[in-house]
């Protein structure tokens, strides 16, 4: 039973979970809040992903044959991503809030992610705190610097918009390189192996896929939030049932082009690319089909000036 409650409280960590709940907010409730904790969570995303290279830290499981690893993972722990995401989504949510009892859910339910986390040995308590100080950091300078970032990006015109969404995701892919290089000699250790396959894994070779993943994951939605800026947003209001309507449509868009990525294969190109368009079809691609199968109205014209209505983000 403590085991069965300890993978639901991961679950609500894992981007298994964040995902679909920020799609289906985006696309039924409020494309706009939902725009910003995911662009928030993206970021974290890839600065986890290059920090656990840089640290290439065991899991607890891997190096303590005392600790019983619940959970099969060949990614290396340092920082913990469930706790920092944790930390992100639900503070974030919170964080538009001055009630107590919300911020006191908040807080329980972030311990809670990190407890799991331990409880099923893929964390060290180190690397959950980790994850939470970095979780911390992300959202208190994205919150802080949100009302003078987002003014000055929607000043650009949009094809410069499209140009920094690339060039913010190809430094998260720049960076990961690096710490990619500096373990160019380096070797799984034999004990770390033998753990990884006892708990039904396999080793696999330190590559740039699950960065390039996040960065193409992050290019996509910076670009389709821009998109959806210069076409004049959509409104996620209307019926339940209208409003229901749209997740088949999205979420059979991005099977389409999951199932591409399958086909092209996991590589760092390929993986940027296809984890791009999904971005775009989330943010962009699926609330225009809305707009056009009659599921969703645009509520206004286009701005003057591509990306004025990116400003809106931060209200």
């Amino acid at each position: 039973m403590l085991t069965a409650f300890m993978h639901v409280m991961s679950y609500f960590g894992s981007a298994g979970f964040t995902i679909p709940l920020l799609a289906a907010v985006y696309w039924c409730v409020d494309p706009r809040l939902a725009a910003r904790a995911t662009v928030i969570l993206s970021f974290g995303s890839v600065l986890n992903t290059v920090l656990k290279l840089v640290f290439h830290a065991p899991r607890p499981y891997w190096t303590d044959p005392g600790i019983v690893g619940r959970e099969s993972r060949v990614s290396f722990g340092m920082p913990s991503g469930h706790s920092q995401n944790a930390v992100i989504l639900w503070g974030f949510f919170a964080a538009r809030t001055r009630r107590w009892p919300l911020w006191a859910g908040a807080a329980v339910v972030v311990a809670l992610i990190g407890a799991s986390r331990m409880y099923l040995g893929v964390h060290s308590a180190g690397q959950v705190l980790a994850g939470w100080a970095v979780g911390l950091v992300v959202l208190v300078a994205a919150l802080g610097l949100e009302p003078m970032v987002v003014p000055w990006w929607t000043r650009r015109p949009l094809a410069v918009q499209m140009a920094l969404a690339l060039a913010v995701s190809l430094v998260g892919v720049g960076a990961a390189w690096a710490a990619v290089h500096a373990l160019h000699d380096w070797r799984w250790p034999d004990a770390w192996a033998r753990a990884i396959a006892a708990a039904g894994g396999r080793t696999r070779p330190i590559t740039l896929n699950e960065v390039a993943a996040a960065a193409g994951g992050l290019c996509g939605i910076l670009a389709g939030l821009s998109l959806m800026s210069a076409r004049g947003w959509f409104d996620a209001g209307g019926a339940p049932g209208r409003r229901l309507a749209r997740l088949p449509v999205g979420v059979a868009g991005a099977l389409a082009l999951s199932a591409l990525g399958y086909l092209l294969g996991a590589h760092p190109v390929q993986a940027f690319a296809v984890q791009t368009l999904l971005g775009l079809w989330a943010t962009a691609g699926a609330p225009e089909a809305f707009v056009r199968l009659g599921l969703a109205r645009r509520p206004a014209p286009p701005a003057g000036r591509p990306g004025d209505g990116l400003a809106e983000l931060r209200q």
